[in-house]
């Protein structure tokens, strides 16, 4: 994928734009997994294999990913320490803090509508 390069434009921060790097960024960090991780960091400093074991079902590809394309948005920080093996760690950044205040109200949505959701869709479906 091409990514375009921020030229200034108010259009380009226009989420209604097909063609705005506002939607395309949108598109980068509204995903499960992003959400997923960004809530599983938290506060916290986490290495590679205890945010895998933090999020439940992801694999090893999509962790990987996910946290490039998280840290290229300048969400997710990266600190590789010069060990044998390497020890690599991982840690929102200020702008991925502001976003998880959003992903925490998202959750806190969830619990609160889960049983309305849940009898909406028995309701659907049967």
């Amino acid at each position: 994928m091409v990514t375009k390069q921020f030229s200034g434009s108010p259009d380009e921060a226009d989420l209604t734009r097909a063609d705005s790097l506002a939607r395309e960024i949108f598109s980068d960090v509204a995903n499960k997994w992003a959400l997923l991780i960004i809530e599983s960091l938290g506060e916290r400093t986490l290495r590679f294999s205890e945010l895998r074991d933090e999020v439940a079902g992801i694999s090893h590809k999509m962790l990987t990913q996910n946290l490039r394309m998280l840290e290229r948005n300048g969400l997710v920080d990266r600190k590789v320490h010069p060990t044998v093996p390497p020890r690599v760690e991982y840690t929102l950044t200020e702008p991925g803090q502001g976003l998880r205040a959003t992903v925490d109200g998202m959750c806190d949505w969830t619990h609160r509508y889960f049983g309305h959701i849940e009898a909406s869709r028995r309701s659907f479906d049967g």
